[in-house]
């Protein structure tokens, strides 16, 4: 009814409506390329805040010298008890025998 040759109706004001968003394309891709620098920007800080804490945190076998390593595992194969002086802990204790056994986080 109201078309035109080019297939658009007479009521439309500007039949390139739909590619006025290419007027601003050098504006929108810039916008772009700023965002996805921004981006790159804070995963290098994140991936370095991450090293860092790594470096902070005490790891034996990474941070102690060979030797140590083995002396590391000499200390934790030893106990503090020999097994005869246990009966003798547990006659001067005075916890109660009967009481429920802790279990963290969990409300009595």
């Amino acid at each position: 009814e109201d078309q035109v040759g080019n297939g658009h109706d007479e009521k439309e004001n500007n039949p390139f409506a739909e590619y006025m968003w290419m007027e601003n394309e050098e504006d929108f891709n810039r916008q772009v390329e700023e965002e996805l620098q921004e981006q790159e920007f804070l995963d290098r800080c994140f991936q370095e805040m991450l090293e860092e804490e790594d470096q902070d945190w005490f790891i034996p076998s990474r941070d102690l010298p060979q030797g140590m390593g083995q002396l590391q595992q000499q200390l934790n194969g030893l106990s503090l008890a020999d097994g005869h002086g246990s009966e003798d802990i547990l006659s001067k204790s005075n916890l109660n025998p009967d009481a429920k056994e802790f279990v963290p986080g969990v409300k009595y």
